[in-house]
C-alpha cells in the first residue's frame, strides 16, 4: 500500500471498511488513520465522505465506457461488437468486484446531484448497447422483431447481478462465464446469418 498514492491508499482502505462496517459505520477519521495519511490528505482528493463513495462508483463505470466504446469501433459486424461490449462488461466485476459490491451496498446514501451523474452514465452505456443491436437489425444479424429496448435493459439486468455469485476462485473464469451470457443471448436474437456467424467465431456453446 506504500507505494500507492495517496488517493488510491483511500479508497483501497474505504473499500475494506465499508465492506466490513458499512458506509455509515465508517468515519473519515478511521479511514485516513488505517490509510497512513491526514485529514489533509482526504479532503485533498476528496470534498466530502459520499465523494469518496461517488468516486468508486466512477472508477468502474469509467472502465466500462471507455472499453465498450473501445468494442464498438474496433469490430466490425455486430456479431463480434456485442460480443466484445459484453465481455467489457463482464470484465469490470473481475477487476472492480470490492467497488462495485461496496457501491451498490451503500449507493442510497449519495446526494441527489451524484445520482445525477451517476444516471448519465449509465444511459450513455445503456445507449452503445442500444446501438449495436440496431445496427444487428439494420444488417441482418438479429431479428428485426426484437425489441432493442428490452433486449439491452435484459443484457444489463443478466450481467448486473454477477457481483452476486461470481468468485474469482470459483472453477469458471470470466472469459467460460461471458461465452454462457453471449449465448444466452445471442441465441434469443440472431436471425439465421448472425447464428451461423457466430457459431463459426465461437461466440456460442456447442
Amino acid at each position: 500500500m506504500a507505494r500507492q498514492s495517496v488517493k488510491q491508499r483511500i479508497i483501497e482502505t474505504a473499500l475494506d471498511l465499508f465492506q466490513e462496517k458499512g458506509y455509515h459505520g465508517v468515519s473519515v477519521d478511521e479511514i485516513v488513520e488505517i490509510a497512513g495519511t491526514s485529514k489533509g490528505g482526504f479532503y485533498h482528493n476528496f470534498k466530502a465522505k459520499d465523494a469518496l463513495l461517488y468516486e468508486i462508483h466512477d472508477v468502474f463505470i469509467s472502465y466500462v465506457l471507455k472499453e465498450t466504446k473501445v468494442a464498438y469501433e474496433q469490430y466490425e459486424t455486430p456479431i463480434d461488437k456485442v460480443c466484445a461490449m459484453l465481455y467489457a462488461f463482464t470484465n469490470v466485476f473481475d477487476l472492480y468486484k470490492r467497488h462495485i459490491t461496496v457501491f451498490y451496498d451503500e449507493s442510497a446514501y449519495l446526494p441527489a446531484h451524484y445520482k445525477t451523474v451517476i444516471k448519465e452514465k449509465r444511459t450513455e452505456y445503456r445507449k452503445l448497447i442500444e446501438r449495436v443491436i440496431e445496427d444487428g437489425k439494420a444488417s441482418g444479424h438479429f431479428r428485426k422483431s426484437t425489441s432493442t429496448t428490452i433486449t439491452t435493459m435484459a443484457i444489463i439486468g443478466l450481467v448486473n447481478w454477477t457481483y452476486k455469485w461470481y468468485w474469482q476462485n470459483g472453477h469458471l473464469t470470466m472469459e467460460q462465464i461471458t461465452l454462457y451470457f453471449n449465448d444466452i443471448i445471442l441465441r434469443g436474437i440472431v436471425t439465421e446469418k448472425g447464428y451461423e456467424e457466430a457459431l463459426a467465431k465461437k461466440h456460442l456453446l456447442e
